[in-house]
C-alpha cells in the first residue's frame, strides 16, 4: 500500500469521532427549506405550485396512455394541436382552465373544483 494512502488511513482513523460530530442527518424538510425555501415563502409556493402541475400533467398522460390514445386524438377530441397536449403532459402550468376541463372530460376524470373567498364559495364537480 502507497505510503500516501497509509498516511490517509492513520488521519481518519484518527478523526474518525470527529468527523462524526461533525457530519449532520438532515430531514428532508430541513433540505427543502435550506435549497428551495421555507413553506410559506413564494420561492417554495411556486416551487409547490410547479410540481402539482407537473403531477397533472403527468396524470393526463399516463391516462391517455392506458386509454391507448395519441396526443393527436386527444387533441382532436378536444380541438387542440397535438403539440398542445404535448404540452399540457410536460407540465399543466401554463394552459386555461377550460382546455383542462376538456382534457379531462375527454379522459372520462372527474373533476371537483373548490373555491373559496371571504364572500364567496363555489364549488363544481362532475
Amino acid at each position: 500500500m502507497d505510503l500516501g494512502v497509509k498516511k490517509l488511513i492513520a488521519i481518519l482513523k484518527t478523526n474518525r469521532q470527529l468527523l462524526i460530530r461533525v457530519m449532520k442527518t438532515h430531514t428532508l424538510e430541513e433540505v427543502t427549506d435550506q435549497l428551495i425555501g421555507k413553506t410559506g415563502t413564494p420561492e417554495r409556493d411556486r416551487f409547490e405550485y410547479e410540481l402539482q402541475m407537473d403531477l397533472v400533467g403527468r396524470a393526463i398522460k399516463e391516462t391517455r396512455q392506458e386509454r391507448k390514445m395519441t396526443q393527436e386524438e386527444l387533441g382532436k377530441l378536444i380541438g387542440v394541436q397535438k403539440a398542445q397536449i404535448s404540452r399540457i403532459e410536460s407540465n399543466a402550468s401554463n394552459v386555461t382552465v377550460d382546455t383542462l376541463m376538456r382534457v379531462f372530460t375527454a379522459l372520462q376524470a372527474k373533476v371537483k373544483l373548490q373555491v373559496e373567498l371571504p364572500h364567496f364559495k363555489i364549488s363544481l364537480g362532475q
